[in-house]
């Protein structure tokens, strides 16, 4: 069996694949928020709930290329979280200690406000 990198699937694609391809979706959801802050796992409930959001989710997990448990860790753990912080739309802010998620460790994010977009 050959060896392969971890940012790597078994089907050949790259988490930094997965995260441009996820990425237009998730900034487009993002600029629709309102409020202050949310947590990585109540963003991917939003995620599943919006239909164009949730074909982009299944299609990432399927061209991962495992099984859906190691699939969705990478997907929750990796590639949704580098699209947040690739945004210029929220901010990281720690770990969301307690918040259940059985695919990876959650964070909490902040909403950016327009004019803080435009500083950046």
């Amino acid at each position: 069996m050959a060896r392969r990198n971890h940012d790597t699937g078994p089907s050949g694609v790259t988490v930094d694949q997965l995260t441009d391809a996820l990425f237009p979706v998730i900034d487009e959801l993002l600029g629709q928020l309102e409020g202050d802050e949310f947590t990585t796992t109540e963003f991917i409930d939003l995620i599943l709930s919006v239909k164009p959001a949730a074909i982009a989710y299944h299609e990432a997990l399927a061209r991962w290329g495992e099984q859906e448990r190691p699939s969705k860790m990478v997907l929750h753990g990796q590639v949704i979280p580098a699209a947040l912080r690739r945004s210029r739309r929220v901010e990281w802010q720690g770990y969301a200690h307690g918040e259940a998620d059985a695919y990876a460790v959650p964070a909490w994010w902040k909403l950016v406000t327009p004019a803080a977009q435009s500083e950046q």
